[in-house]
């Protein structure tokens, strides 16, 4: 499944409403390790198929967002099941570590 770019408009509808887990990358383009990460999301992404949901928040376009979730690092991966984050990581990890937060 293709990463997603999360707003908030769309926030409601594809995080919190959604019925399968939901990653959600929390990133800046000007972040070096959010760049390092980028290509492992995308990997987590397409080996979860429709098992789960990748997302990315852009956290300079979406400060909402951050603010909302007290983003203070980035990257931030944060995982999202049945409306509710039910996990976290800051900083860089493999792909198998990124899938392994939803299982």
């Amino acid at each position: 499944m293709a990463v997603i770019k999360i707003t908030q408009d769309n926030f409601q509808s594809e995080v919190l409403e959604s019925k399968v887990p939901v990653i959600v990358d929390f990133w800046a383009e000007w972040c070096g390790p959010c760049r390092m990460l980028g290509p492992f999301v995308e990997a987590a992404a397409e080996e979860l198929g429709d098992t789960a949901k990748v997302g990315k928040v852009n956290i300079d376009e979406e400060t909402a967002l951050s603010d909302q979730f007290r983003i203070m690092s980035v990257p931030t991966l944060m995982v999202f099941k049945d409306g509710k984050a039910v996990n976290q990581s800051i900083g860089v990890i493999p792909k198998e570590e990124i899938i392994g937060l939803v299982k």
